[in-house]
Order: C-alpha cells, then sequence, then structure tokens
C-alpha cells in the first residue's frame, strides 16, 4: 500500500516518523510546501488554492491514500480535496480528536488545543470535541511555534521565551491537543513547562490510532520506500528528514 503525506513544510515528518514506527506502509512519498509556510497565518481561499495545488502533486503517483498532515488544511480544505481526488483523503483533525476522545474518558477533563491562528479560528477541533460531550475545551493560537521548528531551535531560549509569553496565563490542562504537525518536534518541552502532569497528544500517533481503527493492514513493511519533495530548497527538507527519521 503507498501513502501519500502533505504538509505546509517540514511538520508533516512527525507524522511520517509514526508511520514508519508502526510499519504500515510499503511506500511513503512526503510532499511540504516550503515555499509557502507557513499556512497558519493565510485566509481561507489561499489555503484552498494550495491545498488543491498539492492534491494535483500527488496526482502524479500511484497512492491508494493521501494523508493530510496539515492541521490548517484538514480544518479548511479537506472536504475540497476529497472531492477532486482519485484516492481517499484523511485528515489529522478528525484522527487528533477521536485520539482525545479515546485518551480522556472524562468529559470534564480541561482540554486544551494549540493550533495555528486558521486552525484554532476554525473551531475545527472545539466543534468535534463538542460532539463527544466535552464540555471543558480551550484554544490557543500558538504560530511562533511553527517558525521556531522549521529553524530547529529546540533548546533555544527563543522557544523557553515564547512559551512564557503564550502560557503564562493558562493553568495546566489535563490534555493538550498539538494541533499542528510542527509541535511534537517541541513536545518535550512543552510536557516539561506543565511539570509533564498534562497528556500530549499529536497528530502522528493519533493518525496511526485513526487509520488502524479504519484499515485492516495485512502485514508490516519495516523497511519502506521512501520518497520526499518540497516546493523549494528539497535538499534542506531531505537532510531534516534524514536527521529527524533517523534515516
Amino acid at each position: 500500500m503507498k501513502v501519500g503525506v502533505f504538509d505546509s513544510g517540514i511538520g508533516g515528518l512527525s507524522v511520517v516518523k509514526s508511520l514508519l514506527e508502526h510499519q504500515l506502509f510499503e511506500e511513503i512519498i512526503y510532499y511540504g510546501d516550503t515555499a509557502r509556510v507557513p499556512y497558519g497565518v493565510k485566509d481561507k481561499n489561499t489555503i484552498l488554492r494550495y491545498s488543491l495545488d498539492a492534491l494535483e502533486f500527488f496526482k502524479n503517483f500511484d497512492i491508494d491514500l493521501l494523508i493530510v498532515a496539515c492541521n490548517t488544511v484538514s480544518a479548511y480544505a479537506l472536504e475540497e480535496m476529497r472531492e477532486a481526488a482519485p484516492f481517499e483523503v484523511v485528515g489529522v483533525v478528525e484522527a487528533g480528536a477521536l485520539a482525545c476522545k479515546n485518551a480522556m474518558n472524562n468529559t470534564q477533563s480541561n482540554i486544551l488545543i494549540l493550533g495555528t491562528k486558521a486552525t484554532v479560528n476554525s473551531k475545527a477541533y472545539e466543534n468535534l470535541l463538542s460532539s463527544y460531550a466535552y464540555e471543558n475545551v480551550s484554544a490557543l493560537a500558538t504560530s511562533l511555534f511553527v517558525p521556531i521548528v522549521e529553524e530547529e531551535l529546540y533548546e533555544s531560549e527563543v522557544l523557553q521565551s515564547t512559551m512564557r509569553h503564550y502560557f503564562k496565563d493558562i493553568q495546566t490542562p489535563d490534555a493538550i491537543i498539538l494541533g499542528c504537525t510542527h509541535f511534537p518536534l517541541i513536545s518535550a518541552q512543552i510536557s516539561a513547562y506543565f511539570d509533564d502532569k498534562s497528556k500530549l497528544i499529536h497528530s502522528g500517533e493519533a493518525i496511526v490510532e485513526y487509520l488502524e481503527s479504519k484499515i485492516k493492514f495485512a502485514k508490516k513493511f519495516p523497511e519502506p520506500k521512501l520518497k520526499f519533495f518540497a516546493s523549494e530548497n528539497p535538499d534542506a527538507l531531505k537532510a531534516v528528514a534524514k536527521k529527524w527519521l533517523n534515516l
């Protein structure tokens, strides 16, 4: 089974990492729109146009499934992509909300969603969690985390200062949904900020859980074929992929 993974930049590699760990696919084709990252500060029409452009890219490959790793695209353009695609398209928002439901049995749990401005403004996570009867859900736009991850500033004072800026008025939540595929790369730092007391839910593990609930995978693929593409500077993307994925 061949899968495509689409993200606005390099953050979707966190989803690829989970796919590799669970050995679900024979071939993985990754495309990051690095020339136009970040999507999370753009308007809906622009997000939709960029997403359909990416869909055209994947039509050049004989894939069975496309994973939209970008939460912003999943919130704004998933239905349009599904209508235009000759293959199945799944997004990380639905998977993330379902993973939260499976992890947090108490519907009174205090759940914090972190995402880009566009994802937060869409209220996609809140609407899904509300349908699961969760009542104490809040969302916080933390868009500055995206360029911090893109620049690989994981252990920097810049990240620490940014977390203090965003979280200074936030009480420790029961669960944190990392509503951007860039954020798992700084999950250890976010967890440490809240003294490791919050359950973290991120897109990679969520999408694996979601796929395994929908698809019967007949076998494992310990050494899948990997192809990486980017709209700008693909060599830089491949270098990051090699580092993050231990290739």
